[in-house]
């Protein structure tokens, strides 16, 4: 189901209904009660005053929730759009139950549905945690890190990320973590700043020939590298799939009750 779509469906229908009403359902209104006042020497008391001018429930309703829709969706369109992490794909940056806030404009307005973008700000940057709709199925959202800007010439063997021919610098930070007890902990340098990634000794891992990453694209991997459906299985991210950069974590929910001691930046 697109959220957005009904967010905008339900915008357009409760505005309609509203302007109908400034425009000619509310001065209609107003003349049959001011006719039914000329026909009285008395005038019409309070109560038979209002049930005339009283607006019908679909114009109550929609006056009442057309701001409201309106302000969400001008939020959630253009400016920061929550979700939850469904997947330990991205473990241990981020946990099964996180709720993260994506900032929308980073990379440049887009029209909601049509996904159109109509301002120019950044392009995604190596190292980005990024938001963007699964190119095999546009209504299911993706998160995973940029490792591949358009230009980059990527190979993955052996557990060891090389960009344009370089190995991506990691240093191991402990075996065997709590919640995690057969992975490496590691800590990977991939941009400017540092992130942590998972990686399975006993687990060979697929293996990447070198690939270049078409102009428009994006080459992204999860960092929980042994246990991640990203773009080593299916290709690359086209700029136009792309929703945001998740920059916070502000509530965690895994079952039982909510948690906001987890709340974090996302390096």
């Amino acid at each position: 189901m697109d959220f957005s779509l009904l967010l905008v469906v339900a915008v357009a229908f409760t505005g309609f209904i509203w302007l109908l009403d400034l425009l000619w359902w509310r001065p209609a209104r107003r003349r049959a009660a001011a006719n039914a006042e000329a026909g009285t020497t008395e005038g019409l008391d309070p109560v038979a005053r209002e049930k005339v001018l009283k607006e019908p429930w679909p114009v109550d309703y929609s006056r009442s929730f057309f701001p409201v829709l309106l302000v969400v969706l001008v939020l959630r369109s253009f400016l920061v759009e929550p979700f939850q992490i469904p997947s330990g794909s991205m473990r241990p940056t981020l946990e099964v139950g996180d709720f993260i806030l994506v900032n929308k404009f980073t990379y440049g307005l887009r029209l909601p549905v049509v996904h159109t973008r109509i301002v120019e700000f950044n392009e995604p940057e190596r190292g980005d945690v990024m938001v963007f709709r699964f190119p095999n199925e546009p209504a299911v959202n993706f998160i995973k890190r940029v490792v591949g800007l358009p230009g980059d010439t990527l190979r993955y063997e052996s557990k060891q990320l090389y960009v344009n021919g370089e190995p991506v610098p990691k240093r191991l930070l402990e075996e065997g973590p709590a919640g995690a007890p057969n992975e490496l902990l590691l800590a990977e340098q991939l941009g400017e700043l540092e992130h942590q990634i998972y990686n399975n000794p006993r687990d060979p891992g697929p293996q990447m020939r070198e690939v270049v990453v078409p102009e428009g694209h994006y080459f992204t991997m999860g960092d929980n590298r042994d246990h991640s459906n990203d773009s080593r299985y299916w290709g690359f991210v086209p700029e136009e799939n792309i929703v945001g950069r998740a920059f916070a974590v502000w509530m965690s929910w895994n079952g039982g009750l909510p948690s906001f001691t987890s709340v974090r930046r996302i390096q």
